[in-house]
């Protein structure tokens, strides 16, 4: 795991080697092990490098690592778990290290197809210095990040903003339309970034690159495509064979992702998906494995005593740490820093804090996160937006539009109000796809709070990018494995990991899982009203019920409480009107009267508050 940079410009720059590394030397906590360049001035293109050793420890491991033949260079970020079988077929490899093995491959079956061989996840960048092009490459779902983009006529592309933003020429302007977006998704969705002119890779994809200005794009793995094959040709197995199958999957994926030269361990919240886990981690190891929760004192936040209960039966060496909400406020004010781009997924802060815990102890964890996208495990897909479509699709528009808007009269304060105001957004909508819209968002009409906003389209928004087929259930399946997850999950996971020097691994990721999981029918992810049936199924193989079924509590802190007592001044002087006005990024009003209402008790507005604070804080940092 790494973070490195680049640039590329005809005639180069003054200085390239030490502009090149002013850039990567910003991501040392993605790699504080080792640093190095290298520079082609005849071609004007520089890479910049920061190691976090985790295969290799030697220098053999170093990048920019050069191909045999000297044909490629590359500096690449994340994992390939398959490089064992890879170098078995490629033949004598001198170094044990994976990014060898990637360039081995390419070197004999070329990028396109060596790229599809590479089961793991990855952001590289290659430079071919026989055809002088410049490729760069996100992994199939879009676990490790990829920026790329233009500073007057150089062309600069690295593992964070932060790095783009240290290249000398770099003149940052907020996008609006982005902007838009991050207001409603809590999160800025590929291929766009919060600046203009900087995008990012998206998942699957390769940019190419024949000179700074020329660029084309391709895709070598389709979640699209995943989905319908797999709604068209769905696996005809009994429910004990789809168990065994994915439990023989998974058990792969974990062994895999288990292989490392330093310490390894692994995060346990209790919940079905980290339980699955490290159960199958467990099973596979001959010495206790390490793993890591937190808890919090807040009553309805603490989930610490499930993972204990876990670690106990399973035999693990469990760490646990109380975090006392003074502790986990005092990170807010890093967050800026960790995310880079503006974020407003408040388990950013539990995420952060069990990262820096395990790395103490270790240098790798594995985490559950992606099951919810995969087998169907968030609310919504099993109640609300089934249920409510099937009664709203026979009622008239006008008659739904009037009970709308007797609904939206209420205040949205506590759990009966918030869920009514929900309903009443609900209850408009044409398609069922626009209630999940719905249901996804948070400021509903964001382009209008954002001075000069506007929302280019993204997945969720342009039916073009829809699988054809499938049920709502499904198709809401879809959207989030191309949304949700790799613009918040993702974000989430890397960035907190990294700003502690942590590899996190995502086993229930591996592509094979997800493809499988396409092809089983409905019915084995939701059943009985439950979400992830097979995937417990799984998880009763090694925990007894009763550690198995027990409701979803999710990784959250009290946004709400704290934003009301603690945090009050800190949030005023961010949203006060004039700071707002002056800044010009958004019209005051809508803003202020969340405040104030918030603030007051008459409603719980968290969600919208700390999509604007996060926003704020961020501006702040970077102006």
């Amino acid at each position: 795991m790494c973070g490195w940079a680049g640039f590329w410009k005809n005639g180069g720059v003054p200085d390239m080697a030490d502009e090149v590394m002013r850039m990567a030397d910003t991501l040392a906590h993605r790699g504080p092990d080792d640093s190095a360049s290298w520079i082609d001035e005849e071609s004007g293109i520089a890479f910049g490098f920061r190691r976090l050793s985790i295969l290799d420890l030697s220098p053999a491991g170093r990048q920019p690592m050069r191909s045999a033949s000297g044909r490629y260079i590359i500096v690449f970020n994340g994992e390939v778990y398959n490089f064992l079988e890879l170098r078995k077929e490629l033949g004598r490899i001198r170094g044990g290290s994976d990014t060898e093995v990637m360039l081995a491959a390419i070197e004999a079956w070329g990028l396109d197809a060596a790229v599809k061989r590479f089961a793991g996840m990855f952001a590289f960048a290659l430079w071919d210095r026989q055809e002088r092009t410049l490729s760069l490459v996100r992994d199939r779902l879009g676990k490790k990040p990829l920026y790329y983009g233009w500073a007057g006529n150089a062309l600069l592309f690295g593992s964070e903003l932060k790095a783009l933003r240290a290249f000398g020429r770099f003149s940052p302007e907020v996008d609006r339309g982005s902007l838009s977006l991050f207001l409603r998704y809590n999160s800025v969705p590929a291929p766009y970034s919060i600046y203009k002119n900087i995008f990012q890779v998206q998942p699957g994809c390769i940019v190419h690159f024949t000179s700074p200005a020329s660029k084309r794009e391709s895709t070598y793995w389709s979640f699209r495509d995943v989905a319908e094959k797999g709604m068209r040709d769905p696996l005809a197995m009994s429910d004990g064979e789809a168990v065994d199958a994915l439990e023989s999957l998974l058990r792969d994926a974990v062994r895999l992702r288990m292989i490392a030269d330093v310490p390894l361990g692994a995060f346990l919240s209790g919940g079905v998906d980290s339980s699955t886990v490290v159960s199958l981690m467990q099973a596979q190891s001959s010495r206790p494995v390490r793993t890591f929760s937190i808890g919090f004192d807040e009553d309805g936040f603490d989930e610490a005593g499930h993972a204990r209960a876990v670690a106990a039966r399973l035999g693990t060496e469990h760490t646990e740490l109380y975090v006392s909400a003074e502790n986990a406020r005092a990170i807010i004010p890093r967050l800026p820093e960790i995310y880079d781009e503006p974020f407003a997924d408040a388990s950013q802060i539990p995420t952060f804090l069990v990262s820096q815990l395990a790395r103490r102890d270790v240098t790798v964890t594995l985490s559950g996160d992606g099951a919810d996208e995969l087998f169907g495990g968030y609310p919504h897909y099993l109640g609300m937006a089934q249920g409510v479509w099937r009664k709203l699709r026979w009622c008239p528009a006008a008659v739904r539009r009037r009970v709308a808007n007797g609904m939206e009269a209420l205040a949205p304060f506590g759990r009966a109000g918030k869920r009514l105001h929900r309903l009443s957004d609900l209850v408009s909508a044409k398609t069922p796809e626009a209630l999940y819209h719905r249901i996804v968002s948070h400021w509903k009409a964001p382009a209008g709070v954002v001075i000069g906003g506007f929302e280019p389209p993204v997945a969720r928004t342009d039916p073009s990018r829809w699988p054809d087929g499938g049920e709502f259930a499904e198709r809401m399946l879809f959207l989030d494995s191309v949304s949700y997850l790799p613009d918040d999950i993702f974000t989430k996971v890397d960035r907190a990991s990294m700003a502690a020097s942590l590899e996190a691994r995502m086993p229930l990721m591996d592509h094979r899982v997800v493809e499988f999981a396409w092809r089983l029918p409905l019915d084995l992810k939701i059943r009985g009203g439950q979400g992830k049936w097979i995937l417990r199924e799984v998880l009763r193989r090694h925990l007894p019920r009763e550690l198995v079924d027990r409701p979803k509590m999710g990784f959250c802190v009290p946004i709400a409480a704290w934003l009301r007592g603690p945090l009050r001044d800190w949030a005023e002087a961010l949203l006060g009107e004039r700071r707002l006005r002056d800044e010009g990024y958004f019209h005051p009003e809508p803003i202020r009267e969340r405040w104030r209402e918030h603030i007051g008790g008459k409603a719980d507005w968290e969600y919208y508050l700390w999509d604007v604070l996060m926003f704020q804080a961020w501006a702040e940092r970077w102006r």
